[in-house]
């Protein structure tokens, strides 16, 4: 099943963000995940450890990510790439909503800083 449309995404609300997915196992994917990610005005996600390299590029809006302690402010058509085992914050910090598309391994996983573990459903 090589093409996905967007009436197949499935969409999942967490930490105050929607994350529409896409690219997975349940749709023919081996290897990767992806998902558009849609942030809120005035909106932090927890900083959290991260299981796998995780790719961002940020589709509308302005994003600030933090990744293994340095801070960036990213507008459309930026990028970043976290590493495995880094720590990784998202926030928005404006008045306009914000969109990325994420990528990352089948089978991440995020730990978060009261030691539970997170496995997005959108990443197996």
């Amino acid at each position: 099943m090589p093409f996905i449309r967007s009436d197949e995404a499935v969409v999942h609300e967490i930490h105050g963000g929607r994350f529409v997915s896409y690219i997975r196992p349940g749709t023919g994917s081996q290897d990767l995940t992806a998902w558009r990610g849609e942030i809120p005005a005035a909106t932090a996600g927890p900083a959290h450890t991260i299981s796998h390299e995780e790719t961002f590029y940020v589709l509308s809006g302005r994003l600030q990510l933090t990744i293994g302690g340095e801070t960036a402010e990213l507008g459309v058509g930026d990028a970043a790439v976290a590493p495995a085992g880094s720590e990784l914050a998202l926030a928005n910090t404006t008045d306009q909503p914000a969109h990325m598309w994420v990528t990352t391994r089948v089978g991440f996983s995020a730990k978060m800083a009261d030691g539970s573990t997170v496995t997005p459903p959108w990443t197996h």
